[in-house]
């Protein structure tokens, strides 16, 4: 604009009709240099978490308003955990499902931890494998699932301090001395009904081995929940405690096999008793 009406004025002092054209002005105007970006932002964001003394890869690439035609950035070499595409692909998926459809991924996750329990529980027993057993972990699973889920969630937003290490503290002693033996109870309680044992045989298994599996609970659990609600997203916390629970479904499965070795046959040893009596009065009577 300055150089049109500097132009304009030299040709009317010096007697010339002003013939400055607008593309002509255009020129006289300088274009800022514009380059085009060879790096993505994902490569830049991966620069940026990668500022660490690894050995740098120097990468040229061209800046946008920059007067040089390049920058040289220093971006380190993939790491091990930059490399596991696939995986990070996976629990991206997973993340975004479980906040879509919540009960639906819980209920699958649930299934395949009690599947996968069972199935290492007989490996580890060297027994034939027994395809009752498993449809009984898998329903114990189904219907533990959602309250399971619940809980979490529920744990998560109560019990909550000023202090972060009393309120995981509070947290962690709730599920141990609360959830624990309720779930224990539930499940050894539930593995007995299923197989058919009568009320005073489930009585007995629960006697047997719940004691034993809150113990145990206690060795094992504390340290994962103390993590699962200190780092992990409130909607991927029952998932997190799956991992772990397909150790734990493990244990509990090859402790019921155990009781069940162990306690009475339930129906099979009370009709035994009552003959056992009948024969017993039948000779007292005789005598």
């Amino acid at each position: 604009m300055f150089a049109l009406q500097y132009a304009r004025r030299t040709q009317t002092l010096s007697g010339m009709a002003p013939r400055v054209p607008l593309s002509g002005v255009r020129r006289l105007v300088p274009r800022r240099p514009f380059h085009r970006t060879v790096m993505t932002e994902e490569q830049i964001k991966t620069a940026k978490l990668q500022r660490t003394p690894h050995t740098p890869n120097q990468i040229a690439t061209e800046v946008p308003h920059s007067k040089d035609a390049s920058m040289v950035f220093d971006v380190p070499s993939p790491l091990w955990y930059h490399r596991l595409g696939p995986v990070k692909d996976f629990f991206g998926w997973f993340s975004r499902m479980q906040r879509r459809r919540p009960l639906t991924i819980t209920l699958a996750t649930s299934l395949t931890t009690y599947l996968c329990g069972d199935l290492l529980a007989q490996e580890i027993g060297k027994e034939p494998y027994d395809a009752k057993r498993t449809l009984r972990m898998l329903l114990i699973g189904t219907l533990a699932s959602i309250p399971g889920y619940k809980w979490f969630l529920y744990l998560g937003t109560h019990f909550n301090y000023g202090s972060t290490a009393v309120s995981i503290t509070i947290k962690v002693l709730i599920q141990q001395f609360f959830f624990a033996p309720i779930f224990n109870t539930y499940f050894f309680g539930m593995q007995a009904i299923l197989s058919g044992a009568s009320s005073s045989a489930v009585i007995e298994r629960v006697k047997g081995a719940v004691p034993e599996s809150v113990i145990s609970s206690a060795k094992f659990w504390p340290a994962v929940t103390a993590l699962n609600f200190t780092v992990i997203p409130a909607h991927l916390r029952f998932a997190f405690s799956g991992v772990f629970a397909v150790v734990w479904q493990t244990y509990l499965s090859f402790l019921n096999r155990k009781e069940e070795r162990i306690e009475p046959m339930g129906t099979m040893v009370e009709e035994a008793k009552v003959r056992v009596d009948k024969i017993v009065d039948a000779v007292t009577g005789d005598d």
